[in-house]
């Protein structure tokens, strides 16, 4: 699903118009098929990058202290939920998406945050294709709904988020 042999190096119009540079786009709205799941990436948490991220954007002491950690809910430090999705969607991008002929997303349908991750958690991206369907305003765009999960080395989903995304097209 993904990539095939196609590859081609194009310069594409984004939603606007504008001319973009060249890139290899591997991917176009007419690839994805409704049932496909695939999953790439992988990224090992460590206590130092959930500590800065933590400090810098999400100082809830569960995730900055971790000796006040282990008396919380959670019995030891965790990630923020932002970190997660944060490193999800960096593997998103790495294995997929800047092959692509994205144009962006409109926003998130559902984000949840199922299971913490911890220092030591080794986390990958699962993609499954929900749906898809022409962009009626704009004949050379298509929608795409995906659901990405991060998924931890015991292949429980830690983290899912659900929206619709735009691609461009081959052919309008």
């Amino acid at each position: 699903f993904f990539f095939s042999s196609r590859r081609r190096h194009t310069r594409f119009r984004n939603v606007t118009g504008v001319q973009t540079c060249a890139l290899p786009i591997y991917f176009f709205w007419e690839d994805f098929v409704v049932g496909d799941v695939r999953i790439f990436g992988q990224h090992r948490m460590t206590e130092d990058e959930i500590l800065k991220f933590a400090h810098q954007f999400d100082p809830q002491r569960f995730h900055t202290d971790p000796q006040w950690a282990q008396q919380s809910l959670y019995q030891g430090l965790i990630a923020s939920g932002w970190h997660t999705c944060g490193v999800v969607f960096k593997m998103v991008c790495d294995h997929f998406l800047l092959r692509t002929s994205s144009q962006g997303s409109p926003g998130l349908e559902q984000l949840r945050w199922i299971k913490p991750v911890r220092p030591g958690d080794v986390l990958r991206a699962r993609c499954s294709v929900l749906d898809k369907r022409p962009m009626q305003s704009k004949p050379q765009l298509g929608l795409v709904l995906l659901r990405w999960e991060g998924i931890n080395q015991n292949e429980q989903v830690v983290v899912l988020m659900e929206g619709w995304s735009i691609y461009g097209r081959r052919s309008p």
